[in-house]
């Protein structure tokens, strides 16, 4: 049977290449959220000392793409996403600004429907002597029917609950710029990049419900699936690196959010 006829597998990832995994492993119109990290294309050094943190714990094998090959490598990714997305799903990209636009000329290609344009700031990125600090990270929120698009605006606060400062908690908690710190394994094992789990949630609460299935074409450490099966969500998910399968995997399977570095 054609997977395209039949059910996406579930709670399951792959260690594929997403484009071609997307295409034997995913279903059309079978998913409800898409939430993920691409590769950044600038020759990302992956066990730079970065943040404080030791190089040796830090897995090995960042998979990058090369910045020619940018345009063709995302909307080829995109369009399997487009393909397997539900027309009352969403998707959520996140994206440096570096590669910004090849991002936002595929989704405009491909149809997709740019519901908002999010900002992610976190407590602060890498000294700089020359420019600015770069400390935000952008998230695209598109989907392909937005008159089916779900979305549960007081998923995380109730209509009249109030902030602490006294306006509206939901109001709050739904504009644009969202200030969520990043997460520090110290002593555990890591991956180079990795989302926030409360970002995650965030996300899964405005745009999916208990049972829905959540795909990330980039799993890295496994991050969005592991929430997402903390959250009762069902994932799938595909990553390219041997080593951060394996340890996806780990977490997973052992439902274990840190995992600690040996001889620690």
């Amino acid at each position: 049977m054609n997977v395209r006829s039949s059910m996406s597998s579930f709670n399951r990832i792959f260690n594929e290449d997403c484009i071609a995994g997307m295409a034997r492993h995913v279903a059309d119109d079978s998913i409800d959220l898409v939430i993920t990290d691409p590769p950044f294309g600038i020759e990302f050094q992956a066990r730079r000392g970065n943040y404080n943190r030791k190089g040796s714990r830090v897995l090995e094998g960042y998979n990058e793409v090369k910045g020619v090959d940018y345009p063709s490598f995302t909307k080829a990714w995109l369009g399997e996403v487009r393909r397997a997305l539900k027309p009352e799903g969403s998707v959520y990209i996140f994206s440096g600004w570096n590669y910004l636009k090849d991002l936002l000329i595929a989704l405009d290609e491909l149809d997709f429907i740019l519901v908002n344009h999010l900002i992610w700031k976190y407590q602060f990125g890498l000294v700089t002597t020359r420019k600015f600090v770069t400390a935000h990270y952008h998230i695209l929120f598109a989907c392909k029917d937005d008159k089916k698009r779900r979305f549960y605006p007081y998923a995380r606060f109730d209509k009249n609950e109030r902030h602490t400062d006294g306006g509206s908690a939901h109001y709050r908690d739904k504009e644009d710029v969202w200030t969520i710190p990043r997460e520090y394994w110290t002593g555990d094992v890591k991956t180079p990049t990795k989302l926030p789990a409360e970002l995650i949630r965030k996300i899964l609460a405005y745009s999916s419900l208990p049972g829905d299935m959540v795909l990330d074409p980039f799993l890295g450490s496994g991050q969005v699936a592991v929430v997402s099966q903390i959250e009762g969500r069902k994932y799938l998910g595909f990553e390219i690196v041997p080593e951060y399968f394996d340890f996806a995997q780990m977490r997973l399977s052992g439902k274990q959010y840190r995992i600690k570095a040996k001889g620690e």
